[in-house]
């Protein structure tokens, strides 16, 4: 159970409802995470989305943005977004295997996007703080400039969801992560 109490999605008003409206327009439901944020700061919840917007049509493929997004939740170990992070990843055409090894931080046999994860759990876990020779090997893998600011952009929006289901111990309504 969340730690914040989340009026039913059907009660919601106003901005919230609106928001709401649109996620299920778009994807059916309205997940827990998105409920919680939606009820207390509709806002937030709208700049994420919009975030996500940004980085749909931005330089990253839809595969490179669940690795982001999954290296960091692991990394972090909000369960939450691993859940929701393997789901979507596997919907954007990454394997079984590939998220396993993702989630783990172990060589998916694609050196590019082996060179990613690498990147970003350099990050994740030194708080940002990238030796020359990383940004290198990041470049030379064949990542651009403009990639490295949408890495920067996944990586500030998961740290988010993050922190907030952390906070909230959102109950996961994705599918179990084995």
């Amino acid at each position: 159970m969340s730690r914040l109490p989340v009026p039913a999605i059907k009660a919601a008003n106003g901005a919230t409802a609106e928001i709401y409206a649109q996620i299920r327009k778009a994807i059916g439901n309205v997940p827990n995470t998105f409920a919680a944020i939606g009820a207390y700061r509709p806002e937030a919840l709208k700049a994420i989305l919009s975030a996500d917007s940004v980085l749909a049509s931005g330089t990253l493929s839809r595969r490179d943005q669940e690795t982001v997004k999954l290296v960091i939740s692991s990394v972090v170990g909000c369960d939450y977004c691993v859940a929701a992070h393997s789901l979507l990843g596997k919907l954007a055409g990454l394997n079984p295997d590939e998220l396993k090894n993702i989630r783990d931080g172990k060589p998916t046999g694609d050196a590019k996007r082996d060179a990613l994860i690498r990147f970003v759990r350099l990050l994740a876990e030194t708080s940002g703080t990238v030796s020359a020779e990383e940004f290198a090997a990041i470049k030379a893998a064949g990542y651009s400039d403009a990639q490295l600011v949408d890495i920067s952009l996944a990586f500030a929006t998961t740290a988010f969801t993050n922190v907030f289901n952390r906070i909230n111990d959102t109950p996961i309504d994705f599918p179990a992560v084995s």
